[in-house]
């Protein structure tokens, strides 16, 4: 048995609670649309609805025929979001690989990242083909490793050349003695 069913008097009290809120919701509810149209007022009058980029022309698309996924397709449009089938992004991915790990400052980060991409063509290569065909093949780690190696020596001896301090990207670290 619950609290409420043990005294007549408390079941009624909760009752008449749970009435009182439900009416405050209410009444919470339909005042709501009266703030919303003071809030919008209050804004035309202080004017920050002139000017507004569009003003007194047609809306866009207006007369078009119903597409239930325009949100979508604006959305890509304003972000400029790429969506590309599988077979074309890892192709991508591929063609910027090597610049990708040029802006990586240690091996164990390259060896991750060639990783991540070979299990990502392996796990392409598994699955259904929607679109152009799937030509990628997975990186030799060790040779990828030893390409970036190799360019890294490149880009610092081209930078002692020119005389600077630091070469870009390498991290200045500190070491703290003990005492």
């Amino acid at each position: 048995m619950t609290d409420d069913t043990r005294d007549p008097h408390d079941a009624a009290r909760a009752a008449e609670r749970r009435a009182a809120e439900r009416a405050a919701a209410r009444e919470r509810i339909a005042m709501q649309h009266t703030w919303v149209d003071l809030q919008v007022q209050r804004a035309m009058e202080r004017g920050d609805f002139d000017d507004l980029p569009g003003a007194g022309k047609p809306i866009e698309g207006l007369g078009d025929s119903h597409d239930p996924d325009w949100w979508v397709k604006r959305l890509v449009e304003r972000e400029r979001i790429t969506v590309l089938p599988p077979a074309l992004q890892l192709r991508k991915d591929d063609a910027e690989l090597d610049a990708v790990l040029d802006r990586l400052g240690s091996e164990d980060e390259v060896r991750t990242q060639v990783e991540d991409f070979n299990a990502r063509v392996i796990r392409a290569r598994y699955t259904p083909v929607d679109g152009p065909p799937l030509i990628t093949m997975p990186r030799d780690v060790e040779e990828t490793v030893a390409a970036w190696r190799s360019r890294r020596a490149a880009r610092r001896a081209a930078f002692r050349a020119t005389g600077a301090a630091t070469p870009p990207g390498s991290r200045r670290r500190w070491r703290w003695r003990r005492r």
